[in-house]
């Protein structure tokens, strides 16, 4: 995930390649330099260049830099110590539910782990939401449940229609399990990643069909009040879709349990 061996460094990177001088200059210099540590530019344990040097990299004022070396504190990136400076934290510490560093550790994560971890996390709290559903779903949900799902199968050739189908259909069970923070985990890990193309992978009739009878599984485990039945249907639905978007790339073993 990062380049954690790299020798410390402490001079200034290359100025960015911005096509033009960004509006909002603090959040375009946390932008880059969330960027430059998740890469490993900066390894763990190392300092970030002094104050005067980044101005000097990034065109900008103290108060930007400022502004930015506080904003990578809230995201647990950098500790700024005393007569040691600004000091890159382990990647224990840095918050992965952040939109930009969970953003930045996808785009550099070449073995997919990051991803597969956060579809176990899914996978964990949506089957856990499932089985909830079972015994507490009325049948106004249920009812609502099989118009999405009936729905979806008219949208399998309709990738993106069908993928904000998906996204109601899940939203409806979390929503019956009545677990706000579960909900809100599982949400606020998709909103970061929902629209990169390393976690939709493919989008094909085909694989639109085969996740639409999973859909299917879990309604009618759903409907017929088998918690344990809707919890197994939910747990396979979630692995299996994203085993075959996830294709032959690294190793997937930390989907297995």
């Amino acid at each position: 995930m990062t380049a954690s061996r790299q020798r410390p460094t402490t001079k200034a990177s290359a100025a960015p390649d911005w096509a033009r001088r960004p509006a909002n200059l603090a959040r375009a210099v946390t932008d880059e330099l969330v960027g430059r540590i998740v890469r490993g530019e900066h390894p763990s344990g190392s300092s970030l260049p002094p104050e005067p040097a980044l101005c000097e990299t990034f065109s900008v004022s103290r108060t930007v830099i400022r502004e930015a070396m506080k904003v990578l504190q809230e995201k647990g990136l950098v500790q700024v110590r005393q007569g040691a400076g600004t000091q890159v934290t382990p990647p224990s510490m840095w918050n992965v539910l952040d939109e930009l560093v969970l953003g930045a550790i996808v785009t550099e994560d070449e073995t997919l782990a990051v991803l597969d971890d956060l579809v176990v996390t899914r996978r964990l709290l949506e089957s856990d939401m499932a089985q909830v559903a079972a015994r507490t779903a009325d049948e106004a949900t249920v009812a609502a449940l099989r118009e999405v799902v009936d729905l979806m199968d008219e949208l399998v050739g309709d990738p993106i229609a069908y993928r904000e189908q998906d996204r109601i259909f899940h939203d409806r069970i979390m929503q019956a399990s009545g677990n706000r923070i579960a909900r809100g985990v599982v949400r606020a890990l998709e909103s970061q990643v929902y629209h990169t193309a390393r976690y939709t992978g493919r989008n094909d009739r085909e694989l639109c069909t085969a996740s639409n009878q999973g859909h299917r599984r879990i309604c009618e485990r759903i409907a017929a009040k088998d918690a344990a039945g809707a919890g197994e249907a939910m747990f396979n639905h979630i692995t299996e879709a994203w085993v075959v978007r996830r294709a032959d790339a690294g190793d997937p073993t930390r989907l297995e349990r």
